[in-house]
């Protein structure tokens, strides 16, 4: 993909590195694979705020992304690549010999007018859809399924793909992005490639309006309430706040956040801090 950088005209375009959307073929969706997004401004069904600094934002539509990929021998024909107000990669619209439509994330280097397939054996190229048993090793690969007929679950956001290392017996052994090997059923479907839009880590908002554009609101910082409010508030002058916590004490660096004894750790083989978990 390719990046813009904004020439300092105002403030907010000084620092600003945005999307040059290069591989934007239309800025219209498919409108029969759009459905409504309903906003709760962090409300809840009282109209009470129970989350804060969630209000505004753009108005968008939600379009419908086929994640199971289960059309299974029916040739597709890329029609567009299109943005997804919804996440950070591209989408492609396919259009089936069949004439139906679906919505795919859009991995890196899939053309306009390009011909994709899915099915258990078809061949392991940009865009096809097929099992991890059939798949030669070193292939990357992104909308990973964790039960078979689930729909993919793993490495969809932008620039991100897993690399199939081994099969092992009933399992195929995957790198994540973060570095773990993980266990996943062979039986599983995979689309060959990485998702598009990679650069977008690299993207510069510039201003605080592009968040709010995004329905986020100004957050306050702990250190600047007082005791009563956060426990890292009071002191006199610019204080530090001790040790970085949450609103309810809770610490914010340091805690283990995943749940003892999930059943899924016994398909962790080794973790991306390199602790190996399964003999």
């Amino acid at each position: 993909m390719a990046l813009k950088k904004y020439k300092p005209m105002t403030a907010g375009t000084r620092w600003r590195i945005g999307n040059a959307y290069a591989e934007i073929t239309t800025n219209e969706p498919e409108k029969s694979l759009l459905e409504p997004v309903k906003r709760s401004g962090g409300r809840n069904f009282q109209g009470r705020r129970a989350m804060r600094y969630i209000g505004g934002g753009h108005k968008k539509h939600y379009r419908i992304i086929d994640f199971k990929r289960n059309k299974h021998a029916v040739e597709a024909t890329v029609a567009s690549i299109e943005y997804d107000p919804n996440r950070t990669a591209f989408i492609a619209l396919l259009t089936y010999t069949d004439g139906e439509k679906r919505y795919i994330l859009a991995p890196q280097g899939l053309q306009v007018g390009a011909k994709i397939i899915a099915g258990e054996d078809v061949a392991p190229e940009i865009g096809n859809a097929l099992l991890l048993k059939n798949m030669p090793l070193g292939t990357n690969v992104h909308n990973i399924e964790l039960q078979p007929g689930q729909g993919g679950k793993m490495a969809r956001s932008a620039g991100s793909s897993a690399q199939l290392t081994n099969k092992e017996e009933k399992y195929a052994i995957l790198k994540m992005p973060s570095g773990e090997l993980r266990k996943v059923l062979i039986n599983c479907y995979a689309t060959v490639g990485v998702v598009s839009n990679s650069d977008h880590n690299l993207e510069t908002a510039g201003k605080a309006g592009v968040n709010r554009w995004k329905g986020i609101r100004p957050r306050v910082r702990g250190v600047a309430m007082n005791p009563v409010d956060h426990p890292m508030g009071g002191g006199e002058g610019k204080a530090s706040g001790g040790h970085p916590r949450s609103r309810t004490g809770k610490y914010a660096k340091g805690e283990k956040t995943r749940t003892k004894g999930k059943g899924s750790d016994k398909m962790i083989i080794q973790r991306r801090d390199g602790k190996k978990l399964t003999k």
